[in-house]
């Protein structure tokens, strides 16, 4: 599927009180409530970080990604699910594929969604949804067994859209997303809110072993392959490297 995009008050810092809220009550009612936005981003402001929304301006991107949503439900049954995101190489526009996913899932008013930013050579999301992640993010988490997982999620501006960043670059990412606290962390964040999907930003399929590992913590990934960018070898060795039973499908993005 071709996904071609015209380029189109930062949200507060660490506004995931809601996630803590929710240890007495998670009710699809009471997450989706405690996920209000009240800086909701303007049309503009959601294009100019490449964020679809309903306006007729992007209708043609909303419609396919919302598509994918559909596509991607169909698989993943009726509970919710982890989809890991991963560019064939870099600069094939994955994060921007994650990003939109992610969003296409939180016009759903019964929906919310997380998004990981696990590409921590490569990190985007907090940049291009003007995130200050004052806090730390997802890495800095890892790393220190005293942090909570509610200081490192953050509001968006999209309602019901919340994000992880990456925080600080990690010299060891393998070991990291491979570690306990790591899978405890995805147990946690997917199992608090029956509602919540949760999608990761994942770093190259080629390369490295970390797209390959996230996996292990997915039900279902997507590749994103960048139009004219990437060979047919290429997109055989990263489709080769994920279990066939969690590869949902190959996105063809023209953006990078």
């Amino acid at each position: 599927m071709n996904h071609p995009y015209s380029p189109p008050t930062p949200p507060s810092a660490n506004a995931d009180a809601d996630h803590a809220a929710a240890r007495t009550d998670g009710s699809r009612g009471s997450s989706i409530a405690l996920l209000s936005e009240p800086n909701a981003l303007t049309p503009r402001q959601l294009e100019s970080r490449q964020i679809i929304h309903r306006a007729d301006s992007v209708r043609e991107q909303a419609d396919a990604f919302r598509a994918l949503r559909t596509r991607l439900l169909a698989i993943g049954g009726d509970t919710n699910f982890v989809t890991l995101v991963v560019p064939v190489t870099h600069g094939c526009g994955g994060s921007f594929v994650a990003r939109n996913l992610a969003a296409a899932f939180a016009f759903d008013e019964a929906k919310t969604a997380l998004l990981l930013d696990c590409d921590a050579w490569h990190p985007a999301q907090h940049a291009a949804l003007h995130v200050d992640a004052n806090h730390g993010g997802l890495m800095d988490y890892l790393s220190d067994p005293g942090m909570d997982p509610s200081q490192v999620i953050y509001a968006t501006g999209v309602p019901r859209l919340r994000l992880i960043p990456s925080g600080r670059i990690h010299e060891t990412t393998s070991e990291a997303f491979s570690s306990f606290r790591m899978r405890t962390l995805m147990d946690s964040l997917r199992s608090r809110y029956s509602d919540r999907y949760l999608f990761l930003d994942g770093p190259p399929a080629l390369g490295a072993p970390d797209a390959h590992i996230l996996s292990e913590l997915a039900d279902l990934v997507v590749l994103v392959a960048g139009y004219g960018r990437v060979t047919p070898k290429q997109l055989e060795a990263a489709t080769a490297s994920f279990p066939p039973e969690k590869l949902a499908g190959v996105i063809f993005n023209q953006l990078p």
